[in-house]
């Protein structure tokens, strides 16, 4: 039998994907080449892998989808959207026996980013479950607004990182999703937001089923929620506004209340009546991340939007305590940023660090400053309260760097069709890998 030659699509040089298991199913890589992470529902064998020191997810599929999803997640980058980082296509795979070997689909995986399952350790609360789901609607609006139908909404395809009280969602699974540059009918966006809350639902039953959610929580309650807050959303981006052409304010008004939201708006179009009483806006080109640039732009930190918003009201907090006459923004964003957010940071110790990223840490130390302030009636000094953090707060939380997480727990035995080699004597295959 002629063996095929290994075929290596990449966005990036890395030599370690040569030294990768390819000859092996991914159901037996060594234990040297795995890391162990919690994953959500897969219709693929999906395994976390070591790449040059880096954690990366490997994902067995069909040659055809694997280099169609990978030109997606390309795309979707290219439009700024959150999602995982495409790495590598993997085709012409082969075992010793020269017998042919699925194609496989690298991603990068996301660092402080957890599946929705690890984001508690006993019970699902409804106030984390409302923020998933609310994380979950502006990742879908974000989506919808660039032309991208998901096909496969779900907590489960979705990664979500820590943003200051709230989270941030990232797409994980890309398989199903199809870009239309003209933009998606009403149809096609209600159909996506039918199905998310159709999914939601059911992982939600699921965690009912196993007793981790908390009790009298509804799980159609909860699914029910994307579909209000992707339409509060949907219609604060994109609704037709009429006003008197005396009331021109109302213009600045909704511009500052999409920049409140998070966005930043292109593109407005604006019609007078005919007879001149009237002007109709409507916003055209709507793009997120409004308080990401701001920060980017006067402090070089690319952190998550809530994080941005909280640490661009502590650079205006510290700016009117300021006895000083610095002029411009910018100055006063460098004096905040050396005198503020790095002392903080540098404050934690080493061994901590994997524990949040910078941008949490300095948001959750201003929130125990309150709460000391206010337990004790005085305002706390930063060192006492970054001590206070370190020992009793920081200390006692699990490193989500690189979140290990508990094993998900089954719900029920999935239907296998065909035969699958699960055969592995370094970690339990988790029965999403079957599905």
């Amino acid at each position: 039998m002629r063996r095929e030659s290994l075929r290596i699509s990449a966005s990036e040089v890395d030599p370690g994907l040569l030294s990768l298991p390819w000859t092996t199913p991914l159901g037996r890589w060594p234990s040297e080449n795995i890391v162990s992470l919690p994953k959500g529902l897969s219709r693929h064998l999906v395994r976390f892998a070591d790449l040059s020191g880096r954690v990366v997810a490997v994902k067995e599929t069909t040659e055809e989808m694997a280099r169609r999803e990978y030109e997606m997640l390309g795309n979707l980058a290219r439009l700024d959207v959150p999602c995982v980082s495409r790495v590598a296509v993997i085709a012409g795979r082969a075992d010793a026996d020269g017998k042919p070997l699925p194609a496989a689909l690298v991603t990068s995986h996301l660092r402080f980013s957890m599946p929705y399952r690890a984001l508690f350790t006993q019970v699902l609360r409804p106030d984390t479950a409302d923020r998933l789901v609310d994380a979950l609607a502006l990742l879908m609006v974000r989506l919808h607004n660039v032309g991208f139908y998901w096909g496969d909404v779900s907590l489960s395809n979705t990664l979500f990182r820590r943003d200051a009280g709230a989270f941030a969602a990232y797409l994980v699974d890309a398989e199903t999703g199809e870009l239309h540059e003209e933009g998606l009918t009403d149809g096609q966006r209600l159909y996506d937001l039918d199905l998310a809350r159709t999914n939601i639902a059911g992982e939600i039953m699921d965690l009912a089923a196993g007793g981790r959610l908390e009790r009298g929580v509804d799980a159609l309650d909860i699914a029910d929620g994307i579909v209000s807050s992707y339409r509060s959303l949907w219609t604060a981006l994109t609704d037709e506004e009429s006003f008197g052409v005396d009331e021109a304010w109302r213009i600045t008004e909704r511009v500052q209340k999409l920049n409140a939201l998070g966005f930043d708006i292109d593109e407005m179009s604006m019609v007078t009546t005919p007879d001149g009483t009237a002007v109709r806006i409507q916003p055209k080109v709507v793009d997120a991340g409004h308080h990401q640039r701001r920060l980017i732009r006067l402090t070089g930190l690319d952190v998550e939007e809530n994080q941005a918003r909280r640490l661009l009201n502590d650079l205006d907090e510290f700016r009117v305590r300021s006895r000083k006459d610095l002029g411009d923004e910018e100055i006063y964003a460098h004096e905040w940023l050396t005198r503020a957010f790095e002392p903080v940071v540098r404050a934690i110790p080493y061994d901590l660090r994997a524990k949040l990223e910078p941008a949490e840490v300095y948001h959750q130390v201003l929130e125990h400053r309150w709460y000391l302030s206010q337990a004790q009636g005085r305002s706390v000094p930063l060192a006492e309260v970054l001590t206070s953090y370190i020992n009793d707060v920081l200390r006692h939380r699990r490193d989500e760097a690189t979140i290990m997480g508990p094993p998900t727990e089954t719900m029920g035995l999935p239907v296998v069709t065909g035969s699958v080699d699960v055969s592995d004597d370094t970690a339990a295959i988790d029965w999403r890998d079957l599905v």
